[in-house]
């Protein structure tokens, strides 16, 4: 259970890390959310037989680590999370398929899984994630749905942290109890889950007195001709290297 609030915290490491000044982080919101959404739509377009073709496309993860001065470390713990369920998938993929195209496959899941789930958290590490929604609003995507999804964002932390408040005060009144007996998990997660309705309508009432409309304003002013620049380069240099395989170029020439 002090995973939840490790995991909580993790969470708001993230946004101390979209907080920073690096070169990346001064990019405009919408150049960053753009370039971030082609990538991952040219990852996923591949076969799954195209594993050298994904290869180069490790530059996205790279080069914006190293220029945003994100530890890798971190984001790779992220990422780690993701990997069980590509695992079970390509696992499954092995078994029903023959065992060469399985592999192929199961290596080619794992890595589009490690390429999209990176650029991901990359985006949300350079950039607010109220900026994320702004952006999002403003191309037309339903306010209802950026409600959700910003404040599920929002909430996982609130509901971890209760999690592990509860499951410590469970502890404490329990003598040499390490986890939570079976026959009150039922009671456990029932009355978590009436603090939530609970703790939700305090926080939503709060923000209706602070004035929240549902809609997420955004500091940031039209895109500049960096911006624009730096959409062309990584969303170009992607569509390029979907065309052209670049790992077999390579090869060829050696």
């Amino acid at each position: 259970m002090a995973s939840l609030y490790h995991a909580s915290v993790n969470i708001s490491n993230l946004e101390q890390l979209a907080m920073q000044k690096s070169i990346i982080h001064k990019i405009h919101p919408m150049a960053k959310l753009i370039s971030a959404i082609v990538y991952i739509v040219v990852v996923i377009s591949f076969s799954y037989k195209n594993i050298t073709g994904l290869v180069p496309f490790i530059f996205y993860p790279v080069i914006l680590i190293s220029l945003a001065n994100i530890p890798y470390k971190f984001l790779l713990k992220r990422t780690v999370i993701a990997l069980p369920f590509s695992l079970m998938a390509g696992i499954s993929n092995i078994i029903f398929m023959p065992f060469t195209d399985g592999m192929i496959s199961f290596v080619a899941v794992m890595l589009k899984t490690f390429l999209t789930v990176f650029a991901a958290l990359i985006l949300i590490a350079t950039t607010p994630f109220t900026e994320i929604t702004h952006q999002l609003n403003i191309l037309r995507i339903p306010k209802i749905l950026c409600l959700l999804i910003v404040m599920t964002y929002r909430y996982l932390s609130v509901l971890m942290t209760e999690a592990f408040i509860m499951h410590t005060a469970y502890i404490l009144r329990s003598h040499k109890q390490n986890g939570i007996k079976l026959k009150d998990i039922g009671f456990f997660l029932g009355q978590l889950v009436l603090k939530s309705f609970d703790r939700a309508e305090r926080v939503y009432n709060s923000m209706k007195c602070r004035g929240f409309d549902g809609t997420y304003y955004g500091k940031y002013s039209g895109m500049r001709i960096s911006d624009i620049v730096y959409i062309v380069v990584v969303a170009g240099l992607a569509i390029f290297l979907r065309v052209f395989n670049l790992s077999l170029f390579i090869g060829g020439i050696i």
